[in-house]
């Protein structure tokens, strides 16, 4: 509990019952002024009544007239004054035998008389007996409570003097004992308090104070100067240009091949912010540019006369101080690694992949010209067995062929030389022509493809018909081979706001999720599933359609069938 609140409950308590005692004498001090006065105004005045009415009798006989006066008066004044029980019949009995006497007068009604007066006077001595009594029992109980609620406060009073300055000045008394330990380069020393918060809060930030100067005071200055220089040698003979820079962008390292390839010197940049740095400098400008969203492109730098290839990486620098619990961003790092050597392994690939290519396809389609003319018999009938073969030898002839096809077009997105022919299309040309190249492939399985277009004749796309109608046909090829037989194919063309969407829906076995940023990746094939194909159709697919300023993309789940889909903006 925080020491304010402490003192706040106990003051505030304290004040409550100091309030609470004034407020309970208060009322009885009333109550038994209220008593008092009830005495004065009641008994006490019909006492002082029937007196003057006793001294008036006894003058009646000197001075009638006189004394009968004054007898009436007060005993008018008394009628008026009826309290106690048995009072007012007491005074009605007085009435008549002073009326009675005043006719007659007589020694016995003077008795009488008195005898009232007297009844009049003990009845109001009774009064002033009981009423007396209820203001003992008031005056006990205010003296009880007063008594009680003062020992309350009293008891807290006490406690407050002995522990609230014990509770201070024990903490202040430590904690002044391990400054002074600090102060004597003992930094060892650790404080913890319990009771409040605003202590605990203290000795926390004492102990990270100690554990700094602990962590200061053990390291020394060469030891970190020895450290930065490794560190600087280790960074100055990487192959990869780092340069590094601090939450403000302020330039505080680079290296020897991060200045090579910027044309740089050392002394021009360190000190500086990199955007002081870009004004003059193309490399720094670009990088800048990515700083925040790296580009998954690598950057081409020509040095030397020779391109090179980097790849860039942002790597933030963050750190949790000593004693400190929440992270705290410092800088980053802009690393270019050099992927040259990988780039012109990956041309020689491609380049490679295209000549083999080419070179194969005339072979094959002289292969497939020859298992024409066998099957047109000319050379003479074929057995069963014979037909079997040559039946065999064609269906390998194609599916090289389309192979090579497949790696030519494969090479020529990897080299950049894919020849776009962008014109205004027709949605449903694209399709009626690709559905026309795999009818037979369809007829074979007996599935039939239905065609829903929801698009007008005025709907027309920005794109290559012949590499379109390729993914179209790409598409349908895999969705006949992943289809069961006799199920159906759903070709679906709609507009969607500026763009036209194509998508081809198969009832197949279905693709998991975690396989679809996969699928379209060069030579990746479905695990467990019948791999008769190259993996290259769909990686090819997209490279069409994203050079058209399209995007591509999947939906599928195990058992529900595939839907492959693309989009290409709207003429």
């Amino acid at each position: 509990m925080k020491l304010k609140t402490k003192l706040t409950l106990g003051v505030g308590l304290l004040f409550l019952l100091i309030v609470l005692m004034s407020v309970i004498g208060s009322v009885y001090i009333n109550k038994l002024k209220s008593d008092t006065e009830k005495i004065l105004t009641a008994n006490y005045n019909s006492l002082e009544f029937s007196k003057n009415m006793l001294l008036a009798l006894d003058k009646i006989s000197t001075d009638s007239a006189i004394a009968v006066n004054d007898f009436q008066k007060n005993n008018k004044l008394q009628e008026k004054n009826l309290t106690e029980f048995g009072e007012k019949e007491a005074t009605q009995s007085l009435n008549l035998h002073f009326n009675s006497y005043l006719k007659q007068s007589s020694p016995e009604k003077e008795k009488l008389i008195r005898e009232d007066l007297a009844k009049i006077m003990s009845l109001n001595m009774k009064g002033i007996e009981r009423k007396s009594d209820i203001a003992i029992i008031t005056a006990e109980n205010a003296t009880f409570w007063i008594v009680s609620l003062g020992t309350v406060c009293f008891l807290i009073a006490f406690i407050l003097l002995f522990n609230l300055p014990q509770t201070i000045a024990e903490p202040i008394n430590q904690l002044t004992f391990s400054i002074r330990q600090i102060a004597a380069k003992n930094y060892n020393e650790r404080v913890h308090f319990k009771g409040s918060e605003e202590f605990n809060s203290l000795a926390d930030s004492f102990n990270t104070m100690a554990e700094k100067l602990q962590e200061y005071e053990s390291s020394s200055l060469s030891k970190q100067l020895m450290d930065k220089k490794r560190i600087e040698t280790l960074v100055n003979n990487m192959h990869d240009a780092v340069i590094g820079l601090d939450e403000n962008h302020f330039i505080y390292m680079i290296n020897d091949e991060a200045l090579k390839i910027t044309n740089l010197r050392k002394e021009e940049i360190i000190g500086k912010t990199a955007h002081e740095v870009a004004v003059n400098n193309d490399l720094m400008r670009e990088l800048l540019k990515n700083i925040d969203h790296p580009v998954k492109e690598p950057i081409k730098i020509v040095r030397d006369n020779k391109e090179n290839y980097f790849e860039q990486d942002i790597i933030p620098i963050n750190i949790v101080k000593t004693g400190e619990k929440e992270t705290r961003y410092i800088g980053k790092v802009i690393l270019l690694r050099n992927i040259t050597p990988f780039k012109e392994l990956d041309f020689a690939k491609t380049n490679f992949i295209a000549t083999i290519s080419h070179e194969l396809k005339t072979p094959i389609s002289a292969i497939k010209m020859g298992v024409q003319l066998l099957g047109n018999q000319k050379f003479g009938a074929l057995n069963d067995q014979q037909q079997e073969l040559l039946k065999g030898i064609n269906d390998d002839g194609q599916r090289l062929l389309n192979i090579t096809g497949e790696l030519l077009n494969l090479s020529q997105v990897e080299t950049g030389n894919i020849r776009l022919t962008i014109e205004k299309c027709s949605p449903k040309e694209m399709v009626q022509a690709a559905v026309k190249n795999v009818e037979k492939l369809a007829e074979q399985k007996n599935i039939p493809i239905n065609i829903e277009y929801l698009v007008s004749d005025n709907d027309w796309v920005n794109a290559d018909f012949d590499k379109t109608v390729w993914v179209i046909n790409n598409f349908l090829t895999n969705a006949v081979k992943h289809s069961f037989q006799d199920e159906n194919i759903e070709i679906r063309v709609e507009r969607l706001d500026s763009m036209i969407q194509f998508s081809i829906t198969d009832t197949g076995s279905g693709i998991d999720e975690k396989y679809h940023r996969q699928i379209f990746d060069r030579y990746f094939q479905v695990p467990g599933e019948h791999q008769n194909g190259t993996g290259l159709g769909l990686a090819i697919s997209k490279n069409f359609i994203e050079k058209q300023n399209g995007d591509i993309g999947v939906k599928s789940a195990p058992n529900q069938g595939s839907t492959f889909y693309f989009r290409l903006p709207v003429v």
